[in-house]
This record gives C-alpha cells, structure tokens and sequence, in this order.
C-alpha cells in the first residue's frame, strides 16, 4: 500500500493518513459480488473516471466530465452495454446519472466490471455522496460532500481503491 491509496477500514476510507467516514453497500463487503446484491466488492479498484454535475458545482479536476441529462449507467446484465455509461433514450434497465438529489454531483467510476463487463457481475460501483451519515449505498462507496469534492480534487486517475479481503 502506498499513501496514495484509498484504504477502506472500519473507521472509514483512508488516504494520505487521513480518515474519511464513508457508507458501503447495504448488503456488507462480498467477495462474490452480483447485480443487485447491494454489497461492495472486495479487492483492489481503480478509479478510472470521474463525472460531475457542471450545472452544479465547479469542475473539480480537469480530467472529470459533465453529466448531461442524457446521461445515464446501463445495469441490464443482457445488454451489450451492461456496466458502461449510455445516453436517453435507452429502452433497458439502468441508472440516471444526472439525478434530482445531489448524490452524484460528483460521481468516480471504478474499474469494477468495467470496462469489459461480465453479465450479472454487478454494475455501477462507484464513489459518490452519500445520503446522510452511514446510509447505505446499493454496492457502492459513499462520502459527506466536503469530503468527496476535497478528495476529487486530490486523487488521479488510477488511484488505487483497497477494500480488504477481511
């Protein structure tokens, strides 16, 4: 591990020697994972991407891209695109990116399943705001939004995200 990892621990997701309080999944930490289970998978991630609301909130760093109202995140595990970004209209299920509430004004995409994904895997496991203090996500990593805009301006693409075994 390296100081310019996110290490999730009990006490939230690590980086840099700092603790940021985070929510997972509603289902725990899997090893296993599948759509629709709402755990977060372990192993080693990689951020890969970053999108952001420009209608919002200032572009946090120059590699991050707007979310339009178009936009949106295939979850149907029989589609050819299932696990990759889509846009309106799309006729199989999937997930607005571009939502009425602020959870993904700021949205990171990790590399789970993506971006060649294997069908029923699980989709979309991503690193965004969270709800309210430890309200769980569906599988995915959620912050407090000072902590998520201060930490989207820190990492890199490739920032590697450690969820551990145990």
């Amino acid at each position: 591990m390296t100081p310019f990892d996110l290490v999730l621990t009990p006490r939230g997701v690590r980086y840099q020697g700092r603790y940021y309080p985070c929510s997972i999944g509603k289902g725990g930490l899997c090893q296993d994972k599948r759509e629709g289970d709402g755990a977060t998978p372990r192993g080693i991630h990689h951020v890969v991407g970053m999108l952001y609301r420009a209608d919002r909130i200032a572009c946090p760093t120059p590699w991050a891209e707007p979310i339009g109202p178009n936009d949106l995140w295939s979850d149907a595990c029989d589609d050819p695109a299932y696990n990759q970004k889509v846009r309106a209209p799309y006729g199989a299920s999937h997930e607005q990116l571009h939502r009425a509430d602020p959870l993904y004004d700021v949205v990171w995409i990790t590399d789970w399943n993506y971006p060649q994904a294997t069908p029923g895997r699980g989709s979309a496991i991503f690193l965004h705001q969270w709800r309210r203090p430890h309200y769980p996500t569906e599988g995915c990593i959620a912050f407090r939004r000072d902590h998520l805009l201060q930490l989207s301006r820190r990492i890199l693409p490739g920032t590697r995200l450690i969820v551990p075994q145990r």
